[in-house]
């Protein structure tokens, strides 16, 4: 390995992948309940185990997030991490925090907001890790060579960060509150995690396909632009019905619409590059990760959230199962499956061994990728059958959820084949396979 310190992701990476099985199984434990609501009521009730399961998605994302920083960082500045030490104190503390957190959920010690129902000790460390983390990549940044790819990355990482302080501010006032709340929640996933996401996509392309450097670093500035534009003002999407001006629901509409606009150039921007490449590089598995990230990104993402960002469509979509497929596809296929890009592409690297078996990676791509587009097919169809009964013709909320049991079954089938393959995939990184096979590079 060129640089030393690139090591500094593997325990980042490692925790990522058990934290994506801890969330996928809390998404089982969730599933099993909606169709057997009295399943673990008193051991682990279900607002307990949603909770559970959408944190140690954050979580693991950004554990991913900080791992591909510290591996992609001293190729691309030539440089190596400004401080180890400080890098394993960060993750030892992040990782302690993520555990009080759970632990504090099984006792009910939690606050009410969605997403940010840490403890205010918890965000006060979450703040300290992060404010770790920035001064090491950016004292990085600063010695070393500044690259597109590695100032897009460190732009996002900025931005999560200072965009997060705005879990701090609690207001009575509910309105006030959904207001700064989704500063948080929208434009960390529709805002400057997809900086994070191009930057990580435009170093893999790079490294596995030999296309010139600059071609790809134009490629991110109209990704970038085209993100930052639509994404800002489409945080309107948000404040429809929360007691904002009714302006929002123009100004919303119409920029979020252009939301899926990055999505597909994205899309275009990885096929077009692939197609151009003057390299067969043996990772076939990484690549195949890439092209999936932008497919399924732009379809979880950018279609779907297309369906019903509409103001006059979301005023009957809004908080049912069209939400819940947008949601589920849109991180799998943007975050999650980038993630597991970088995961498969550096593993080899980091752990020094060859040969590196491929066909259960791929296998796990395609059951679990075939998984998580069931189940948003089938969260789709129920929510459109609960929109028409439940919006439409007036019927009671639980009535429409006892016709919605067949779907909740077949989304628990499809989340326990996304569950086997999450495990496969893990099996596969440690795995050897039987063929010898050149040098990752």
């Amino acid at each position: 390995m060129k640089y030393q310190t690139q090591k500094l992701a593997y325990p980042y990476f490692i925790a990522a992948m058990g934290l994506f099985v801890a969330q996928v199984l809390g998404g089982l434990i969730s599933g099993t309940i909606y169709v057997f609501p009295n399943f673990l009521s008193v051991v682990l009730p279900f607002n307990i185990i949603r909770m559970i399961h959408t944190n140690a998605l954050i979580v693991w994302l950004l554990m991913g997030f900080f791992g591909a920083a510290y591996y992609l960082l001293p190729e691309e500045t030539e440089t190596e991490i400004y401080s180890p030490k400080l890098a394993w104190i960060q993750f030892w503390l992040f990782l302690f925090g993520a555990a009080a957190a759970v632990v504090g959920y099984l006792f009910h010690i939690h606050e009410g907001r969605e997403f940010l129902e840490q403890p205010t000790w918890i965000k006060a460390a979450i703040v300290v890790v992060a404010l770790m983390f920035l001064f090491n990549i950016t004292m990085t940044m600063l010695r070393g060579k500044r690259t597109v790819i590695a100032t897009i990355l460190t732009m996002g990482l900025w931005g999560l960060a200072l965009f997060f302080l705005f879990a701090f501010y609690d207001p009575a006032n509910l309105s006030l509150d959904k207001l700064y709340w989704w500063y948080v929640v929208h434009l960390w996933v529709e805002g400057v995690w997809e900086l994070i996401l191009a930057a990580i996509l435009g170093f893999l392309l790079i490294k596995m396909t030999g296309v010139d450097r600059e071609v790809i670093e134009k490629w991110l500035y109209v990704i970038v632009g085209l993100a930052l534009f639509s994404g800002i003002l489409g945080t309107g999407h948000h404040y429809y019905w929360i007691g904002t001006p009714g302006y929002w629901q123009w100004l919303g509409s119409i920029f979020s619409a252009m939301e899926v606009f990055p999505f597909l150039a994205m899309v275009i921007f990885a096929f077009y590059i692939i197609r151009k490449s003057s390299r067969n590089h043996p990772n076939k598995a990484a690549l195949l990760w890439v092209m999936g990230c932008t497919v399924l990104s732009f379809f979880g993402a950018g279609v779907w959230g297309f369906m019903h960002t509409l103001a006059p469509i979301n005023y009957y979509t809004h908080g049912t199962q069209i939400t819940a497929a947008h949601g589920h596809l849109a991180f799998f296929g943007a975050y999650v499956m980038i993630n597991l890009a970088i995961i498969t592409y550096a593993m080899p690297h980091l752990r020094g061994m060859q040969p590196y078996n491929q066909n259960l990676n791929m296998w796990s791509f395609w059951i679990m990728s075939s998984g998580m587009v069931f189940m948003t097919f089938i969260l789709t169809i129920a929510g459109v059958l609960q929109v028409h009964l439940e919006r439409v013709m007036g019927m009671n909320y639980m009535e429409v959820q006892d016709q919605l049991a067949l779907f909740y079954w077949m989304r628990l089938g499809a989340g326990l084949v996304v569950v086997l393959a999450v495990l496969l995939f893990v099996y596969s990184i440690f795995s050897k396979g039987k063929e010898e096979q050149a040098t990752i590079n």
